[in-house]
């Protein structure tokens, strides 16, 4: 009796096994489920989610390597322990997502007459992104990184120089994809586009803004000169704030800066850094008023703005956070004020100053200078102070390149990463050392890879932790000053 039982639920099991095994499929597939994504969205999702994403990390992350905030609690990577993030500090996963992404609309472009429109675009965002993720890690898996479908999953690390400088890297898909959108002679328009509601015009001043923020980073490696030039002969570039590439926030959900939806406890661990309070006074900044609100313990009030030494040790040290200055209402009650900024006038001009300065373009640095300062503070909804361009700290002459990158700084107070990234580059602002360091002192100068990258892709990481001394954040990157 019991065989006679076993072999029937064997029977039972083997019958039910061959029509799940038959039919698995069909029966398992939603009806309703989108197979397939539409070029519109895809590129929509990518411009969006890479500025609402990266505009969270710059402010928690990128703006304490930046020392334009404090953090005074759970503070590891404001100690410069940078394998521990908190709040942010992880921008890998959100650039690796996009460019994937960004990797689908760009081979749909190719395959598709009907979808030509979007190749040139694609193209410059890609760009974007490899520039932001090598710019923060050095060398990473980029030409090999979206071939999945060929079978390569575990890309090999790529050099960053061979990532801006080799076929399909940052400099030829600029120049390149400027030209796709310039040459464009279909009907179809560019749906999608939530920077520039398909204006191609503007997407070729954005790829060329870009093209001369690459250039410049990379013009201690390379001769860029005579291609600098014919961007501004060529006279097609961000120029006016008008022409910005950036995504506006709104007051409320679901196009919020994220900090608006934070609790009151995590908005309030970051406060104006010591840095910045000595470079908003260094030039009697008005921005200020914008970046931060004034301290609330003030009974005299002799004192409205304060800063902290980045970096304490919140475990041996008590802070009010009513001595020091929170972030301003820009960040969190009026986030309609804010963009999600991809590139912008005052940036490209005050990369033509620098590039003026050095002798690489012609034209007057000081021009240069004094219109990027100008739509800075237009940016930031400020009436710049009359005199400020003639007299005081800012005026241009002296010190000229170290003028130039701290008013660049100031501007970037919505993009640390890039504020920290120019640091590197130029060694302006002049950053102070931590109050409790955990990395003996130093300023990182890249971000460490993640930790699972040791365990997903063992071998290429293996050999890129030789490379970065270690996989150290004290590793210089190729372009690093």
């Amino acid at each position: 009796m019991k065989t006679n039982k076993c072999r029937t639920l064997f029977l039972v099991l083997t019958i039910a096994l061959v029509a799940c095994k038959k039919d698995f499929e069909e029966i398992n597939t939603n009806e309703n489920a989108p197979v397939d994504a539409q070029p519109s969205l895809l590129l929509r999702q990518v411009i969006y989610n890479t500025g609402e994403e990266m505009s969270y990390e710059g402010f928690v992350a990128g703006n304490l390597l930046s020392q334009h905030f404090t953090m005074v609690d759970f503070n590891l990577f404001d100690r410069h322990n940078l394998a521990q993030p908190q709040l942010g500090g992880n921008p890998w996963p959100v650039l690796y997502q996009n460019l994937r992404d960004n990797e689908i609309l760009l081979s749909k472009a190719r395959s598709s007459a009907a979808f030509a429109v979007y190749e040139g675009p694609a193209m410059i965002m890609k760009a974007h992104l490899a520039g932001m993720l090598t710019d923060i890690y050095g060398d990473v898996p980029f030409f090999q990184a979206f071939d999945g479908k060929n079978g390569t999953t575990t890309p090999v690390y790529d050099s960053q120089m061979a990532i801006y400088t080799a076929q399909g890297g940052i400099l030829d898909l600029l120049k390149t994809g400027v030209e796709k959108v310039a040459n464009y002679q279909g009907s179809f328009s560019l749906e999608g586009d939530v920077l520039y509601n398909g204006d191609l015009a503007a997407w070729e001043r954005f790829g060329n803004s870009l093209r001369v923020k690459y250039l410049m980073r990379s013009s201690s490696k390379l001769s860029n000169s005579a291609e600098l030039q014919a961007i501004v002969s060529g006279l097609k570039y961000v120029n006016s704030n008008a022409e910005n590439a950036v995504y506006n926030f709104t007051n409320g959900q679901p196009n919020n800066f994220r900090m608006a939806n934070l609790r009151d406890g995590d908005f309030n661990l970051y406060i104006m850094s010591e840095t910045s309070e000595d470079i908003f006074a260094k030039y009697n900044d008005s921005r200020n008023e914008v970046f931060f609100r004034q301290i609330s313990n003030n009974p005299t009030g002799a004192i409205r703005y304060k800063g902290l030494l980045n970096g304490p040790d919140a475990s041996a040290t008590s802070i009010s956070i009513g001595d020091y200055s929170l972030p301003g209402t820009i960040f969190r009650e009026e986030t309609a004020r804010l963009d999600a900024n991809y590139m912008t006038a005052w940036e490209t001009n005050f990369l033509l100053a620098e590039a003026a300065e050095k002798g690489l373009i012609g034209g007057s640095a000081k021009a240069y200078y004094d219109v990027a300062v100008q739509q800075a503070f237009d940016y930031w909804g400020l009436q710049i102070p009359t005199s400020y361009l003639s007299s005081g700290a800012a005026v241009y002459g002296t010190n000229n390149l170290e003028l130039i990158a701290e008013q660049k700084w100031i501007a970037n107070s919505i993009n640390g990463y890039e504020s920290w990234i120019e640091f590197r580059r130029t060694g302006f602002p002049a950053l102070k050392t931590v109050a409790a360091s955990l990395n003996g002192d130093l300023i990182p100068t890249r971000m460490p890879y993640p930790t699972n990258e040791q365990a997903l892709n063992v071998d290429n990481y293996n050999a890129a932790e030789v490379n970065s001394a270690g996989n150290s954040i004290n590793a210089k990157t190729w372009w690093a000053k």
